[in-house]
């Protein structure tokens, strides 16, 4: 059985940038969509970014600023956040879709979660 695991989060002013890692291990990810979700406090689980086999998705408030990428044959998964905001502190987990080649947004259809990496921007 998989498991997925964070790492790169931690404190940063606003305006800088954090390179989040996502290793998996256990299983191969190949065939999965892959994506990002963050939780803040007094908030919902929100999906950040995802990469499937079609392409690239991004919530809106992190377009342009935010790349998602991922190294098959590492199992690896990365984001990129540039020009962040204290709007974006909160905690960050990667997930994995094992069974469907569709890219969706909603947390349910995840079957694979990390345990999250703190994510923290000052004014």
């Amino acid at each position: 059985q998989g498991q997925l695991a964070e790492s790169g989060g931690g404190l940063v002013q606003a305006g800088g940038s954090l390179r989040l890692s996502c290793a998996g291990s256990g299983r191969s990810f190949s065939g999965a969509t892959m994506g990002w979700f963050r939780q803040a406090p007094g908030k919902e689980r929100e999906f950040v970014a995802g990469v499937g086999w079609s392409g690239t998705a991004y919530v809106d408030s992190v377009k342009g600023r935010f790349t998602i990428s991922r190294d098959i044959y590492s199992n690896t998964m990365y984001l990129q956040m540039n020009n962040l905001t204290p709007e974006d502190t909160a905690v960050y987990y990667c997930a994995a879709d094992s069974t469907s080649r569709r890219l969706d947004r909603d947390p349910r259809q995840y079957d694979y979660w990390g345990q999250g990496t703190q994510v923290t921007v000052s004014s």
